[in-house]
């Protein structure tokens, strides 16, 4: 399996992103959206940086039960109902990132909703990954 990342000259450099992804391999793994439950089912964090990493924890250990890493991940979209405070804590969601899932960046987007499944919730994950 071989995931290439491409980041064209004549786009905005990404910061925590990448532009594009292709793909090969033998097995897709989509993963469902992951907000910040417990094991309890209760949402967790008053903070879309606290969110953030305990969503992005559940969509990981969801990809390591299917057989898959972080490095595997080729599409991620985060939802959340707060677009500026997600923006102004970007630099800590970097930092969560990276420190859960490495510096290899998936294909990205982040979506604004009105609210999520939970009501609590503030930060929705999903993606996609190509395992070997």
């Amino acid at each position: 399996m071989t995931l290439h990342r491409i980041n064209p000259a004549e786009l905005s450099p990404p910061t925590g992103f990448t532009h594009a992804v292709t793909a090969t391999g033998s097995r897709l793994v989509f993963l469902a959206g992951q907000t910040a439950l417990d094991g309890d089912g209760k949402v967790v964090g008053a903070t879309v940086e606290a969110q953030f990493e305990r969503a992005l924890t559940n969509l990981l250990t969801a990809l390591r039960e299917a057989g898959g890493t972080p490095a595997d991940l080729a599409r991620v979209t985060v939802y959340t109902t707060d677009v500026p405070a997600y923006r102004a804590a970007a630099p800590e969601l970097g930092r969560i990132w990276r420190a859960l899932a490495g510096r290899d960046y998936p294909a990205m987007a982040l979506i604004g909703a009105a609210r999520l499944w939970d009501e609590e919730a503030l930060v929705e994950v999903d993606g996609v990954a190509v395992l070997p």
